[in-house]
């Protein structure tokens, strides 16, 4: 009989979209490394909209299966399409103390499994593949080898430096997709992500709660059948993942740079038209910058579930109600300013000040309403 009432020390969810050719081999490669391992485990498939014979194969396997005791297979379902949406429905019925992730398109060697459960163990939190660790095998069915020449020189490479620059992040592979991870911490992640840029919310989130990550080098090897990834798509899912986790660096500094030099070039500019109104220009953009840095953090916090306490204490303090005094406060200025001021540069520092005003009003709403929480 399955091993349903037993304690399941590791879990492993695959997930599956029209994966017909390589389904099998994965299946096989894993059975046959728990026979070796011996650890008492759930295979947890998770089919993503196959349309393909992915289902019918995976329903035979699990037959073929369900008198052993050695392993629990068991096959669900996630409508909503996405590589996020199918790990996370696969970890909300996970029962292993560790988690085991692969895809099953046969590009990963699932003999690795000892390997990253050994080291979760030893007390790391979580294990990441590293495929540029060893040489990649090539197949000549395949053109563009184990993997498209704009995804090893372009895109990861790009994608990972950004990752570990803005982050601390010690990873060299950030989208490799075979991982290991501790149930519990798994939990305290709380990830959110539905797409491919779940692969980046794991290691950045695991980063900013101080997990202990190793990286092992893996096999790669060319894939079974043709690849989902939508190299621009899911490129750009990625990079604005990364973007709106990393404010501070895209917004705020920038803001803060072109604030000062629009206010100090505007207080001492001559009477030349152009470069006064450069320097209105520098400033109420550097103002709106520096606001969009706490949009995005009020999004990250609310919504995907990034715990920051100095912008929660901040965003506390700085409430609708006193912004929009504040707001008005710089129209009322900005307005005196224009009534009582004939000269150009008091005309064009009191405009600014009439834009600041309403964009202070209208970002405090904003911000009103990214605040609002989803249920």
């Amino acid at each position: 009989m399955p091993v349903t009432n037993k304690k399941i020390e590791l879990s492993i969810v695959l997930p599956c979209l029209d994966e017909e050719k390589a389904i099998e081999t994965c299946i096989d490669q894993i059975i046959h490394t728990i026979q070796t391992y011996a650890i008492s485990m759930e295979i947890i498939i998770v089919d993503n909209g196959s349309k393909d014979a992915s289902i019918s194969i995976i329903q035979k396997i699990i037959e073929a299966n369900k008198h052993t005791s050695l392993v629990d297979m068991k096959l669900v379902h996630e409508p909503i399409r996405g590589y996020g949406s199918a790990y996370q429905k696969g970890f909300s019925i996970a029962r292993g103390t560790y988690i085991f992730m692969a895809d099953l398109d046969g590009t990963y060697d699932f003999r690795d499994i000892p390997k990253f459960i050994d080291l979760l163990k030893k007390g790391n939190d979580l294990i990441i593949g590293n495929r540029f660790a060893k040489v990649t095998e090539k197949n000549t069915t395949n053109k563009l080898g184990s993997m498209p020449w704009h995804h090893k020189y372009i895109g990861n490479p790009v994608l990972s430096g950004l990752v570990r620059l803005f982050f601390g992040v010690k990873i060299k592979d950030i989208h490799c997709g075979i991982r290991a991870i501790t149930k519990e911490k798994l939990v305290t992640l709380n990830l959110k992500a539905r797409g491919m840029e779940f692969a980046s919310e794991m290691i950045i989130k695991a980063t900013k709660s101080h997990l202990s990550i190793s990286e092992i080098p893996v096999t790669y090897t060319e894939r079974f059948g043709s690849s989902k990834l939508n190299s621009f798509q899911d490129g750009w899912r990625h990079l604005r993942f990364i973007l709106i986790y990393s404010p501070m660096v895209i917004f705020l500094i920038p803001g803060i740079v072109i604030f000062l030099i629009g206010i100090i070039s505007t207080l001492n500019a001559s009477v030349y038209l152009h470069q006064l109104f450069l320097s209105a220009g520098c400033t109420i953009i550097g103002y709106q910058l520096i606001y969009f840095t706490f949009f995005a953090k009020i999004y990250a916090i609310t919504h995907l579930g990034e715990k920051n306490i100095l912008f929660e204490k901040l965003f506390n303090y700085i409430t609708l109600e006193r912004a929009g005094i504040i707001g008005m406060l710089f129209l009322i200025i900005g307005i005196l300013n224009e009534i009582y001021n004939n000269g150009i540069q008091g005309s064009i520092f009191g405009l600014i000040l009439l834009v600041i005003g309403v964009q202070t009003i209208s970002s405090a709403f904003m911000l009103s309403i990214l605040a609002i929480k989803e249920k």
